[in-house]
């Protein structure tokens, strides 16, 4: 929750959503559902910003209750989809900065001030994300054959068996093992290279922790998780490169996925100063800067 978050005492609470310099469209918004124990979705002016926010309960939404919702993966997922649905909801007219989920306040004033202290920020994020989208990528390792993924003790001799079974053995276990670190140290090169290629056609990048075998439900590891931003006058040139990835292409020992284009909430962290909007890329018969 946000650090200016209510406790559980507070007879109603706000949730915010994203902030705009131009507040959405009135009967978008009224369409739109953030989360459903709440109020509909308006604006609230900040300064020369639009915060848009709902009135939540406080016996749902305060600090106790909510941590208890939010650690049953059921209500987590709820909350996530209503939290995007918000930030939607504000993306019709312009860019939007995303806020972070259950980002709460006591009172429109008090939201109002949390903006107006961060405006500064705000107006260098949102000129940061204009006319730009969010693509993620994910690299896994390519699975092995089934004969290749056995076990290594396949085979093993026996205690009667003689010594030079045992050290072709260990000669063949050995072996294997190489095998499998040349195999696992190709494929993070081929990832690596995704990356770079991915890069030349963005204005930023950055790597989220790769994701657990549970979580993606694939035996072979995620060795890539990123996200970049890209302009939309370039979005050819980087769905054209990501294309070359994602097919059967120049990296076997890899296997990419991508999925785009999203509101940008990996390069919109308004409790950071970001750096001012980077300069447009270069035409590709130009050099990049390192």
């Amino acid at each position: 929750m946000s650090a200016s978050a209510a406790g559980p005492a507070a007879p109603g609470l706000v949730c915010a959503f994203a902030v705009t310099r131009t507040p959405p469209d009135p009967s978008g918004l009224t369409a739109a559902r953030g989360h459903e124990e709440g109020g509909p979705l308006r604006v609230l002016r900040a300064g020369g910003l639009c915060l848009v926010v709902q009135d939540v309960p406080a016996a749902l939404f305060g600090e106790e209750a909510l941590t208890e919702r939010l650690n049953r993966p059921e209500d987590l997922e709820r909350c996530a989809r209503a939290h995007h649905r918000g930030v939607e909801a504000a993306a019709g007219r312009g860019p939007v900065v995303p806020l972070p989920m259950a980002t709460l306040y006591r009172g429109d004033l008090t939201a109002a001030r949390a903006v107006a202290a961060r405006q500064q920020v705000l107006e260098t994020l949102l000129d940061r994300l204009r006319d730009r989208t969010e693509w993620a990528v994910k690299v896994h390792a390519a699975e092995a054959a089934p004969e290749a993924a056995g076990d290594t003790g396949a085979g093993a001799p026996s205690g009667s068996g003689s010594g030079s079974d045992g050290r072709a053995y260990l000669s063949r276990v050995s072996a294997r093992r190489r095998e499998q670190q040349g195999a696992r140290g190709k494929a993070l090169a081929e990832a690596e290279a995704v990356d770079a290629a991915l890069r030349r056609h963005a204005v930023a990048a950055t790597r989220h922790r790769p994701q657990s075998e549970r979580l993606t439900g694939r035996r072979a590891p995620q060795l890539l998780n990123a996200a970049y931003l890209v302009e939309d006058a370039r979005r050819a040139d980087f769905t054209a490169a990501l294309a070359r990835f994602t097919a059967d292409g120049p990296h076997p020992a890899v296997r990419v996925e991508a999925s785009g284009p999203w509101i940008p909430y990996s390069f919109a962290r308004w409790d950071e100063d970001p750096q001012p909007a980077p300069d447009p890329q270069p035409a590709p018969d130009q050099e990049a800067p390192s």
